[in-house]
């Protein structure tokens, strides 16, 4: 069966992967004792984007990289116009609530609104270790990192254009390289290059894009059993699971993401519904959003609460913090309807103006 142009139960995964993260973040603020060991490893769900990243970059643009159609600038002008206006605006919004607050006599983390941090943040590199603090709206040091992929891009399609007939060697590769980067790592920093921000996020993304690049070449040459596919979509979000609820390596939680994101997408392939339905892919297609308003949303909501409700500390009883928890989903669609999605697509058009005479190969994920 030929392979779907748009993988929708990978688009709905990456919903689920943003909810994690956002419940990591939010966690602290329950009025409970205790944090379970699933919602400890939230974080991890950034290595879930990262791994899908690499495979919906190659499901996109390999074909015509392999095929010498491949043009590099449009697809960098793709990238900054899917990642760059919802980063600066969510900037933009943490730089005015900060200022809000010192104006109303609130004290603010120094770090915050740090000036040093700025130029970095605007370039996006902070993660590439030319940040000297953790400032602004923090999750966008994956943004950075995304970033450094995207620039490298070329590096991962000419390796995978390489191993393209032993698609098998290339997935055995880049669990090697996964498993050397994560020992060798830990032994040289000292704490895992899971937990990796500013400092090292852009390596932090080179293995997970890496398996996501080379599991495209297994997905791509093998044939779609629509029952075994869902088997192996349920086995591995099981493992997945299990490995961050019972404290595995997280290598291997990582791996376990590799063999739920080819088995969904054997499952699109197949012509299965999972993780098709209208609902899902919307969520997931405002997935980005999640990410990047959580962090704002938790400071604005959080302090107001703490603020009109005069409550001892920024710990929320259950109802209100499950209302804070969901509603970051409506916030962020708001946010991705009114300046996601209409700054991505103004930001392609002037690249059409500027050049008509071209067909853009590139398009926004």
């Amino acid at each position: 069966m030929q392979s779907p142009a748009n993988i929708k139960p990978l688009t709905s995964l990456r919903f689920f992967a943003a909810m994690w993260v956002v419940l990591f973040h939010y966690w602290p603020h329950l009025a409970t004792t205790g944090t379970p060991p699933l919602v400890a490893k939230g974080y991890l769900g950034v290595e879930c984007f990262f791994v899908l990243s690499g495979f919906i970059l190659c499901h996109v643009y390999l074909p015509p990289f392999e095929a010498g159609r491949f043009k590099y600038g449009d697809f960098l002008w793709a990238r900054i116009a899917r990642i760059y206006p919802l980063h600066i605006a969510t900037m933009a919004g943490i730089g005015l609530m900060a200022a809000a607050a010192l104006a109303l006599g609130l004290s603010v983390d120094p770090t915050v609104l740090s000036l040093p941090a700025l130029p970095a943040n605007l370039a996006m590199v902070q993660a590439w270790g030319l940040a000297p603090v953790a400032g602004w709206n923090h999750p966008s040091w994956s943004i950075s990192a995304e970033w450094f992929a995207y620039l490298t891009f070329p590096v991962f399609a000419l390796a995978a254009m390489t191993l393209r007939r032993w698609p098998g060697l290339a997935v055995a590769g880049a669990l090697a390289l996964l498993a050397a980067l994560y020992l060798g790592f830990e032994r040289f920093a000292g704490f895992p290059l899971t937990q990796a921000t500013i400092a090292w996020g852009a390596l932090r993304i080179v293995p997970c894009f890496a398996l996501g690049c080379a599991l495209y070449l297994a997905w791509r040459a093998s044939a779609a059993d629509g029952r075994k596919a869902l088997a192996g979509a349920a086995f591995f979000g099981v493992c997945a699971l299990a490995c961050a609820q019972f404290g595995a390596p997280d290598m291997l939680t990582v791996a376990a993401f590799g063999g739920l994101i080819i088995s969904l997408a054997q499952v699109s392939k197949a012509g299965g519904r999972l993780g098709s339905h209208p609902f899902f892919v919307y969520l997931g297609e405002i997935s980005y959003a999640v990410y990047m308003v959580c962090i704002p949303w938790e400071l604005l909501f959080v302090n107001l609460a703490v603020k009109t409700l005069h409550l001892p500390s920024k710990e929320l009883p259950l109802p209100l913090w499950l209302f804070f928890f969901v509603s970051v989903v409506p916030m962020a669609a708001i946010v991705h309807h009114l300046i996601e999605r209409p700054a991505r697509e103004r930001i392609k058009l002037w690249r059409t103006a500027a050049h008509p005479h071209k067909l853009a190969t590139a398009h926004a994920r």
